[in-house]
């Protein structure tokens, strides 16, 4: 009977919690309403701000509520070339500028976008990422679909009407410096929650971790676990569909 494994015991929660207590809250489109879809509504960049654990700038930005009175504010993610005072627009009859928001259906192919929708009304769920984009690459009037490349390079099918932002991502370039040193990592990983240093399996214990012991730091048995395997051994390559080498070119 061994111990339960770092794996297991990041389920509980407890100190594998996000360190969420300076964050400033959700990054998302507009809700998607009336003044969006048929037109367009006009904020204002009042500050852009960084988020702690999250790589990419955010823009706090301000519209008027279109239904009482008062301010909205939301927070966006900061396209590279907002800047504050800038004012963005949102909604479907609203221009492609760099930091408006407007369904993807509106844009010419091979726009760059960014925080694109998944589904309809769903505020932004791809391409989110500091530096990253994604592209249209086609769209098909007869069923109003459309097709994105996404930053992994994979192409997804999205409905047209989904929203994205022009622009790509701020915060590009932040992997190019490298860390050099371990108090860098440590603060940058403090930021976001206890997942730093790891420890490998095969410098455990046996009583640790499947992949312990053994008078050389070996694995000593195959790398690969089933899909249903128990969470004590689900450890290595989980259903690797195949191991080895990468060989071939890419089939883009």
């Amino acid at each position: 009977m061994g111990k339960q494994i770092r794996g297991q015991r990041k389920g509980r929660g407890s100190v594998f919690k996000a360190h969420n207590k300076h964050r400033k809250g959700p990054v998302k489109h507009r809700a998607l309403d009336f003044a969006e879809r048929h037109g367009y509504i006009k904020g204002v960049v009042r500050e852009i701000i960084h988020d702690p654990g999250r790589g990419a700038p955010v823009a706090r930005v301000v519209f008027r509520n279109p239904y009482k009175y008062g301010l909205d504010k939301f927070n966006f993610l900061a396209a590279e070339g907002v800047y504050t005072g800038q004012f963005i627009f949102c909604g479907a009859k609203a221009q492609l500028k760099i930091g408006n928001i407007l369904p993807v259906s509106e844009m010419p192919e091979g726009t760059i976008i960014c925080n694109v929708e998944e589904k309809m009304g769903d505020r932004g769920k791809m391409a989110r990422a500091s530096g990253n984009y994604a592209s249209i690459v086609s769209h098909n009037l007869d069923d109003g679909t459309t097709r994105v490349r996404l930053p992994s390079g994979a192409k997804k099918l999205i409905k047209s009407s989904c929203r994205a932002m022009v622009g790509i991502v701020g915060g590009g370039g932040r992997l190019d410096k490298p860390m050099l040193k371990a108090g860098r990592a440590f603060h940058k990983y403090k930021a976001k929650r206890n997942c730093w240093p790891k420890v490998r399996g095969v410098a455990m214990n046996p009583v640790e971790h499947p992949h312990g012991g053994g008078n050389h730091q070996h694995i000593g048995k195959a790398s690969t676990a089933k899909r249903d395997a128990p969470a004590g051994a689900k450890v290595g390559l989980i259903a690797a569909r195949r191991t080895g080498r990468i060989t071939g070119g890419s089939k883009d």
